[in-house]
């Protein structure tokens, strides 16, 4: 009999434009430079053409404990994903390609905890889960419990164009995925030393009798997702997340990125959102669909809906992060832990990776 489960978040940010965009603050202030700026402290894009935002979890991230080396190795992944996207919307495709190409670089990437880097479970299995959502129609996909399927996030695309339905998991799903010729790969694809170390460690903590939230091997572990929000020439915005959950997780478990309105949402109207963090907390706190609640029913704009379900989140007792982007191109990225995988593009065209508070 086989068990399922899945994920949480991870992260790391791009915005970007092309042609004649103008960053304004969204409250009168000092300019700050990169270095300087706090956390979501960014400018607003004013009449932006298209736009991009993605992240590689938050977490426990310390610069003293990162090697120049592995920085480097990080930087260069979210920098992938920038380029992906970016090359896509400048060219005029939709911020449902773009978003998805993004997602589909991370989870190729062995260093980020979605596809090919994701986190084992308590049993030693890899259990995946991703989504989708097009702001235009509401439409959206989801996965879980995945085993074999190399790019999750193209998965749950399919699901959302040609399933019927919206979400779908386990065996059931990894069907439906070899009937629409998805990629498939062996559990043996997703095994990494540093993955599997860190459960080794994890499962000795709580033999011991540890408090497991206490024995924090990485802000990976603790937050492992990604994510990208896009916003397309025509106006069109759209979210995607992936995940490979969290380590020690028990099989069957799924977190908030595959949850429409929890780790993933995306609407024309407001915004598009990708989560990541405790997933349970994020659940809890319908992050995605709040922000883009506040926002219509109570007129906040991007970055003071963001802050205010975040906000929600610690009450709880949760920690993470989020990346969103409205219709006019503003973005937002607040995170309450020590750092976040997330850059940006500005609007010459230059990418700027972020990692630390």
């Amino acid at each position: 009999m086989k068990l399922f489960g899945t994920a949480n978040c991870f992260l790391a940010t791009v915005l970007f434009s092309a042609g004649a965009l103008a960053f304004a603050p969204e409250q009168a202030g000092p300019v700050r430079s990169v270095s300087q700026r706090r956390p979501g402290d960014r400018p607003n894009m004013q009449q932006s053409k298209i736009g991009l935002v993605v992240h590689g979890g938050a977490g426990t991230i310390e610069r003293s404990k990162m090697t120049p080396e592995r920085e480097r190795e990080y930087r260069a992944g979210v920098e992938r994903a920038l380029s992906a996207g970016y090359e896509i919307l400048k060219r005029g495709g939709s911020s449902l390609d773009a978003a998805e190409a993004a997602v589909r670089v991370f989870e190729d990437d062995p260093r980020f905890n979605a596809g090919r880097g994701s986190v084992f479970t308590n049993i030693g299995t890899n259990e995946l889960d991703a989504a989708v959502m097009d702001g235009k129609t509401l439409r959206a996909g989801a996965v879980g419990c995945l085993e074999h399927i190399k790019n999750p996030v193209s998965l749950a695309r399919l699901v959302m164009e040609k399933s019927g339905h919206v979400m779908m998991v386990g065996e059931g799903a990894e069907t439906f995925a070899r009937e629409n010729g998805a990629d498939f790969v062996e559990q043996k694809y997703f095994y990494t030393k540093e993955r599997w170390d860190a459960l080794e460690k994890m499962k000795a903590t709580e033999k011991s009798g540890g408090p497991e939230k206490k024995f924090i091997i990485s802000g990976q572990d603790r937050h492992g997702t990604v994510g990208a929000v896009a916003l397309d020439r025509d106006g069109n915005l759209a979210a995607a997340t992936s995940t490979g959950g969290t380590t020690n997780k028990r099989t069957g478990r799924v977190g908030d990125s595959p949850v429409i309105g929890g780790g993933t949402y995306a609407n024309n109207a407001t915004c598009a959102v990708s989560a990541t963090g405790d997933g349970e907390y994020f659940i809890r706190a319908t992050v995605g669909h709040d922000i883009s609640a506040l926002m219509e029913y109570r007129g906040m704009s991007l970055k003071e809906a963001a802050d205010a379900v975040l906000d929600k989140v610690a009450k709880l007792g949760g920690t993470g992060g989020l990346i969103a982007i409205d219709r006019h191109g503003n973005i937002a990225l607040p995170f309450n832990t020590s750092g976040m995988y997330r850059g940006y593009a500005d609007p010459n065209g230059k990418f700027v990776v972020e990692i630390y508070r």
